[in-house]
């Protein structure tokens, strides 16, 4: 069975004709609804964002996207909130959400996906790491692998040692401080 995704993310504009020319568009990468208000328009429509679909709300995560602030306020408050009790101060405003993941998403002047490292232990659920090069998210004691098919074997995650992050730390702290993100539910199976 094909994935299918839970939700839509946006980074403006990113293809020409039916070819993806780029990257991203700008530092606002947010992860909306795959409904709202009937708003729909095909893939590819020239000068219109391209759509991007995820599994679930954690490999949005690890993406580097943050929760719309339209389509899915509850859900951005949520995050707003949690952000802030990690990171302190008042409630970010979205500018500032972004432009902090967008430093720590990219290897300044790249294209290149820029890892963070933590200890194990300070891991919170739904943050993706790298094992053994392969993609995985935590889940309780447990990782996940994930593959193009979706979640696939479990194991043990370490005790001790550092891991190799791919969720922003930004995300990872709002996580620790309370945030749950969305995980599909064959990552239980």
């Amino acid at each position: 069975m094909p994935l299918r995704g839970a939700w839509t993310g946006n980074r403006g504009v990113l293809h020409r004709g039916t070819e993806i020319v780029r990257l991203h568009a700008h530092q606002h990468w947010i992860t909306c609804a795959l409904r709202f208000k009937d708003r729909w328009h095909p893939q590819w429509r020239p000068h219109h964002f391209t759509w991007l679909y995820f599994h679930d709300e954690a490999v949005s995560f690890a993406a580097g996207h943050r929760p719309c602030a339209e389509c899915r306020r509850a859900d951005y408050t949520r995050y707003r909130q949690a952000w802030a009790d990690a990171l302190g101060g008042e409630l970010p405003p979205a500018p500032l959400i972004d432009r902090s993941l967008h430093a720590e998403r990219l290897v300044p002047r790249t294209r290149r996906r820029q890892l963070h490292s933590a200890p194990w232990s300070d891991l919170p659920d739904g943050t993706f790491v790298l094992v053994d090069e392969a993609p995985a998210v935590i889940v309780g004691r447990d990782l996940v692998t994930w593959t193009s098919q979706g979640y696939r074997d479990r194991r043990r995650r370490p005790l001790r040692g550092r891991a190799t992050m791919i969720t922003p730390p930004s995300t990872v702290a709002a996580l620790r401080a309370g945030y749950r993100p969305q995980l599909d539910a064959s990552v239980h199976a």
